[in-house]
């Protein structure tokens, strides 16, 4: 991402994702936060999605000592 539209269009379009909770994207770290329903989406899914805009993303290891997002109920 070169600026905070980019940023901001990678927001839009994952929170417009069947099975996305809420998804926040924060330029200056390069990193988003996805809440999702594990059952109407996917990691994959939502890593296809950011590179389909021509972005780069992969999913955080679970032992990278980042937690993934809690999905609220």
């Amino acid at each position: 991402m070169t600026c905070g539209a980019c940023a901001g269009r990678v927001e839009r379009s994952l929170n417009r994702r069947e099975g996305v909770v809420a998804a926040g994207v924060n330029f200056a770290t390069a990193r988003a936060r996805v809440a999702f329903d594990p059952a109407r989406t996917s990691p994959e899914d939502l890593t296809a999605l950011v590179c389909d805009l021509g972005y780069g993303a992969s999913p955080v290891a679970p032992d990278s000592g980042l937690a993934p997002a809690p999905v609220p109920r």
